[in-house]
C-alpha cells in the first residue's frame, strides 16, 4: 500500500505540474487580457505534434523538442495578430464563440494534416528505465524528468513574472490594465507577448508528454477542461493559485482513481466497488471546486482588483 501510495503520489504530481504549464498561460491571457480562449487545449494538442513531426524529421526527441517550442510560440504569436486582437473590446460571447471556432478548425487541421489517427514516439533512449525511488519501487525516468523539467519551468517564470520589468507590467496589467496603457506601454506588444507565452507553455506541455501518451486530434478539449477548473480554483489571474491548485487538482484526481475503489470495498462488495469508484473518481476535482469555491468564491489566491 505504501508504494502503491508514493507511485501514484509522483503520477500526481507529474500531472499536476503539466496542467500548471497548461494553465499559466491561460490563467496570464484571461487575467492580463480579459479573453477567454476556448483554443488553449488546442494549442498543447498543436505542440503535441509538432514534436511528433519534428521527432520524425531529425530522428531525434530532444531536437524534436528543442524546434516544437519555439514553432508553439511561433504559432502563439500567429493566432493573436490574426485572430484574438480583433476581439479584445468583443464580449465574453463572442471571444467564446470565435474562439470555440478556432479549436474545432485546429482539431479538423490537424485531422487533415497528419491524420485520424494516433501518432505515437519512442521514449529518447538516455531518459527510458526507470531508477529506485523507495526501497525496491522504480519510477520511469522519464516521468521524473517531466516532472523536474515542469518544476524548472514554474521557477523561472515566477522569476520571471516577480523579478522583471516585464513581469511587473504584466501584474500590473492583471490589476488595472488601463493605468498601465495610460502610463505608455504599449498594450497591444504586452498582449502579443502573454498570449505568445501561452502558447508556448501549453505546448511545451503536449510536446514532453508525446513519448508517453500518443498525438490525436481532440486530445486539447479534456486538457482544457482540466485547465479551467484549476484556474476557478486557483483565483483567475494568480500564478501561485495556479500552481497550487493544478497540484491539487492533479493529486486529488489520480489519487482518487487509484484508492477510490479500494477505500470503497470496506463499504460495499468487491464489484459494486469497483463500478463506484469508477463512476465517483472523475467526479471528485469537481467536488473539490465546489468546495474550494463556497468557502473562498474567488479561489485560494485571488488577484487583487
Amino acid at each position: 500500500m505504501t508504494n502503491l501510495l508514493i507511485l501514484q503520489g509522483l503520477n500526481g504530481l507529474q500531472a499536476g505540474i503539466l496542467l500548471f504549464l497548461v494553465a499559466a498561460g491561460l490563467t496570464l491571457v484571461f487575467g492580463v487580457m480579459d479573453v477567454i480562449n476556448l483554443a488553449h487545449g488546442a494549442q498543447y494538442m498543436v505542440g503535441t505534434y509538432l514534436a511528433a513531426a519534428f521527432t520524425g524529421l531529425t530522428g531525434s526527441f530532444l531536437a524534436g523538442l528543442a524546434l516544437a517550442v519555439p514553432a508553439t510560440l511561433i504559432f502563439g504569436l500567429a493566432v493573436e495578430f490574426l485572430v484574438i486582437r480583433r476581439l479584445y473590446d468583443r464580449s465574453h460571447l463572442d471571444q467564446v464563440l470565435v474562439t470555440f471556432g478556432l479549436m474545432l478548425m485546429l482539431n479538423e487541421g490537424v485531422r487533415m494534416i497528419w491524420g485520424a489517427g494516433p501518432i505515437s514516439v519512442e521514449m529518447p533512449g538516455a531518459l527510458s528505465g526507470s531508477i529506485p525511488v523507495w526501497g525496491k519501487l522504480r519510477y520511469p525516468v522519464y516521468r521524473l524528468a517531466i516532472l523536474g523539467a515542469g518544476l524548472a519551468v514554474a521557477v523561472g517564470l515566477w522569476w520571471a513574472i516577480n523579478r522583471t520589468r516585464t513581469g511587473m507590467l504584466l501584474r500590473a496589467g492583471a490589476t488595472n490594465r488601463a493605468m498601465v496603457s495610460a502610463l505608455g506601454t504599449d498594450i497591444n506588444r504586452l498582449f502579443l507577448l502573454v498570449f505568445g507565452a501561452g502558447a508556448m507553455l501549453a505546448g511545451f506541455a503536449g510536446a514532453m508528454m508525446v513519448p508517453v501518451v500518443s498525438a490525436e486530434p481532440d486530445m486539447g478539449d479534456t486538457v482544457l477542461i482540466l485547465t479551467f477548473v484549476v484556474i476557478v480554483i486557483g483565483g483567475i489571474g494568480s500564478i501561485r493559485g495556479a500552481f497550487v491548485a493544478a497540484l491539487l487538482v492533479g493529486l486529488v484526481d489520480t489519487l482518487g482513481r487509484s484508492f477510490g475503489p479500494i477505500l470503497l470495498r470496506s463499504l460495499l462488495p468487491p464489484d459494486a466497488a469497483g463500478q463506484a469508484g469508477r463512476t465517483l473518481a472523475p467526479m471528485l476535482i469537481y467536488i473539490l471546486m465546489a468546495l474550494i469555491l463556497a468557502l473562498r468564491p474567488a479561489g485560494l489566491f485571488p488577484v487583487k482588483r
